[in-house]
């Protein structure tokens, strides 16, 4: 992962066929990603405001949130990703069709199945869904074996960190399982905090550390500059996270701060090394590059809050109260600020050259479309990035506003509404660029334009 991959390569859905005709490419499963994070992304605003405002909404919507948020958007997600990355054995020919139709309707269906559970508490509807969303995250993870252990160019071959991110994603899910279940009722807490941390932490923050790591020099052309701290920081933080779920596990905010002192260590060194390469770096700002770097700073943020929440636990009262609002805020600095930024600088970057790899086979007529679909991403990206960052910061402040004032003040009904508002906004500029990007077709390429990007793709 230290080197500079100039090659990225993008799975084919078929020689000649469209892509969403009849079979269902990787880049679908990225497309329907965002489509549940979009949805979950209301759902969750609208838990936030009916908290505020003293009218909560049924804890059932909130499990509705955070499983089609994991689930529908950042698993499947990372998982298209993995499958757009990695070409078949077959891809250079192109006679082996990209499509997992069976995979992808489980992984949906499957989740479906559960908040359909979740919402009628029914756990045997919702063990049901689990099993074959299980079920097709595996498919995933035996197609991308599969891929890896035949094609030895690519970046992911031999890596022990996919491994563990991908481990724990299966065992986070089946903890899950065990607990919709009924089993081990005893041990339902401990169960519990397994079953969120190993996905979220274990496998989510893993998997995008590590994407970041990947995309980042790729899409600034050019290698890192310190690439061993990069190493270590990459080696330091899976440790961090096992210590720091050990620490959960047994109830332990000594350990628990110990492990935020690795974590911190880790994500000192690995963001040390991406800022190094951004100075000098002379690739012109752009759209992914910008989320992908901010997302890096959104996690040391977060891993210095998390040590700082449990320094307040130390003490008996804590020094601060910590409720439920400021458990939300810290938690979407995790999940907005540093998961969906990394995604959404991995799309603006992958998504056009996936559309423009699928739609044209020709290298010669593909470099312009490429060029004009990476414009239409890169538009509006200043205010995109600014407004949704600042919204992400804004639920920050509002939680610091309840030390205070009460909740029903007009500082804390303006705060909340401006932060929404403004992370509306950039979700709404983003999502209606991806639209057009996908809307726009090669024939309506203007004919005379020559393409500026250098990039080698490799079908």
């Amino acid at each position: 992962m230290d080197k500079a991959r100039q090659t990225i390569f993008i799975s084919w859905s078929d020689n000649h066929r469209p892509m969403f005709a009849r079979t269902i490419p990787p880049l679908t499963f990225c497309i329907t990603s965002f489509g549940w994070l979009v949805l979950a992304s209301i759902v969750g605003m609208t838990t936030l405001v009916g908290l505020i405002h003293g009218t909560p909404l049924p804890a059932w919507v909130r499990t509705l949130h955070v499983h089609a948020v994991l689930v529908g958007g950042i698993t499947q997600a990372i998982l298209g990703g993995f499958l757009l990355l990695i070409p078949p054995p077959n891809s250079a020919d192109r006679k082996e069709a990209d499509s997992h139709p069976l995979t992808f309707w489980a992984m949906n269906g499957g989740l479906i199945g559960m908040l359909v559970g979740f919402w009628l508490h029914r756990d045997v509807i919702v063990v049901g869904g689990g099993f074959v969303v299980i079920a097709a995250f595996l498919s995933v993870i035996h197609s991308v074996w599969r891929r890896v252990s035949r094609a030895w160019t690519s970046s992911i071959k031999g890596s022990w960190y996919y491994t563990v991110s991908l481990l724990c994603l299966v065992g986070g899910s089946a903890c899950g399982e065990i607990m919709a279940l009924g089993f081990v009722q005893e041990s339902h807490g401990y169960m519990r905090l397994a079953h969120i941390h190993l996905v979220v932490f274990g496998f989510v923050v893993l998997a995008i550390v590590g994407m970041v790591h990947h995309l980042l020099p790729t899409v600034w052309n050019r290698p890192l500059l310190s690439p061993m701290l990069a190493r270590i920081g990459t080696i330091v933080m899976p440790i961090g996270m096992a210590v720091l779920i050990g620490g959960f596990l047994n109830s332990s905010v000594l350990i628990e701060l110990a492990a935020g002192a690795i974590l911190f260590l880790g994500g000192i060194l690995w963001t040390g090394s991406l800022f190094r390469s951004w100075l000098s770096s002379s690739q012109p700002e752009s759209a992914a590059s910008d989320h992908l770097f901010v997302s890096a700073f959104f996690l040391i943020f977060t891993i210095i809050l998390g040590v700082l929440v449990g320094a307040n636990n130390l003490s008996s009262p804590p020094v601060l109260l910590y409720g439920k609002l400021h458990l939300v805020a810290y938690t979407h600095m995790v999940f907005v600020g540093f998961i969906i930024n990394a995604i959404m600088g991995a799309f603006s970057y992958l998504i056009p050259i996936a559309l423009a790899t699928d739609r044209i086979s020709s290298h010669k007529r593909r470099g312009p479309y490429l060029d004009q679909l990476t414009t239409m991403m890169n538009r509006w990206s200043t205010v995109q990035i600014v407004t949704f960052n600042l919204g992400t910061m804004g639920l920050g402040i509002l939680a610091a506003l309840t030390w205070n004032v009460p909740l029903t003040s007009l500082y804390i009904r303006v705060a909340s509404w401006t932060s929404l508002t403004l992370l509306m906004t950039g979700l709404i500029i983003f999502s209606v660029k991806l639209t057009s990007i996908i809307a726009k077709k090669p024939d309506q390429l203007r004919t005379g334009q020559i393409s500026t990007d250098e990039l080698k793709l490799t079908a």
